[in-house]
């Protein structure tokens, strides 16, 4: 292990010795402030992802959101100097936490809550206008590709979890009920949105995504889900402005 690894580990891990040979300007033995330096580097990593993680903060209090972030921060360290990619093995770690094992849904809330950082940090795109889609026979529409979005991101989940995010959010909202939820995640202005999708429609926008024609997508959603209802699919796509304009709309 070289020097650089032992001081890097020692960052993460308050119970870690101080690397040796630090020396301050005068070079005196630089221990105390290596102290405060790694005390200062946790805590700003625990302030990113109180940030990065609003939902799941709300659901476990900041006292136990605080006592296990620390674990994550010295399990995994940045990998990049941008903020806003840090986290992304934290839906994970939950799971895997046995004294969370009561609160199944929290991965997924992880994941919701990554889902609107990602969604905020993508690229602009224009949206689709939907009358130019309606003006097209159906003959000609069911065989065109459609682009979502850079900002749409799909969760699909066996919890109720946009009811969830509603009730930690939206004031008076109704306690969530047991049941498999999916959501969509647009950015129609300049912040995030959460959108109910109705059964099938993240199936249908996800073969969208990978390509499929608008037959293809919806032949394939019909089959796998047989409750599928395109109107309303399409209705909530279009009011989130999941797709985005591209050459010939």
């Amino acid at each position: 292990m070289t020097s650089l690894d032992t001081f890097r580990m020692g960052l993460l891990d308050p119970g870690y010795p101080v690397p040796k040979g630090l020396e301050n300007g005068t070079r005196q033995a630089a221990g105390n402030r290596y102290d405060v330096y790694r005390n200062n580097v946790t805590h700003s990593l625990i302030a990113a992802l109180r940030t990065a993680f609003p939902l799941v903060y709300k659901i476990l209090g900041g006292k136990s959101f605080d006592t296990l972030a620390p674990a994550f921060v010295r399990a995994h360290p940045p990998r990049s100097p941008l903020m806003m990619h840090y986290g992304a093995e934290f839906p994970q770690f939950l799971a895997d936490m046995p004294e969370l094992s009561k609160f199944g849904y929290l991965a997924d809330c992880a994941k919701l809550d990554l889902a609107f950082r990602a969604s905020y940090h993508a690229a602009d795109t224009v949206p689709i206008d939907p009358t130019v889609l309606q003006s097209l026979p159906l003959d000609v529409l069911m065989q065109e590709r459609m682009l979502l979005a850079a900002s749409t991101r799909i969760l699909r989940s066996n919890w109720p979890i946009f009811d969830i995010w509603r009730f930690n959010n939206v004031a008076d909202a109704p306690k969530p009920t047991p049941q498999a939820q999916d959501v969509l995640i647009t950015r129609p202005e300049f912040d995030p949105q959460p959108y109910l999708l109705p059964m099938g429609a993240a199936f249908w926008l996800n073969r969208l995504g990978m390509g499929d024609t608008f037959e293809q997508a919806y032949d394939a959603a019909l089959a796998a889900t047989p409750e599928f209802d395109l109107s309303k699919s399409l209705i909530v796509a279009f009011q989130s402005a999941a797709f985005c304009k591209v050459q010939g709309f």
